[in-house]
């Protein structure tokens, strides 16, 4: 299982608009292949800036069978008018569980 982690800067006063486009994209990614399910969190500290955390069971099921998607871009479609800055992607995989 592979961990996308994409660190997503909003644009002020967008956050609502925002959360709202990740709702309604959801089941772009959940129709995905590969796609086992999503999450968004709001950083406290720092309340412009979310974490949208999706579980891949493959990294090429999200870099490439999803990126290449028409899905990927209805998704860019619905919220990158109000990222203040390109995201920060990463990718994790479990190593250990306590």
């Amino acid at each position: 299982m592979i961990i996308e982690t994409a660190e997503i800067s909003i644009k002020p006063g967008e956050e609502a608009a925002f959360e709202a486009g990740v709702a309604k994209a959801a089941p772009l990614f959940l129709r995905a292949k590969g796609c086992h399910g999503l999450s968004l969190q709001k950083v406290v500290e720092t309340p412009l800036i979310y974490r949208l955390r999706v579980q891949w069971e493959t990294l090429d099921d999200h870099m490439v069978s999803f990126r290449a998607s028409d899905d990927f871009q209805s998704w860019r479609g619905l919220v990158g008018s109000y990222f203040a800055a390109p995201p920060v992607v990463t990718h994790e995989s479990e190593v250990a569980r306590f």
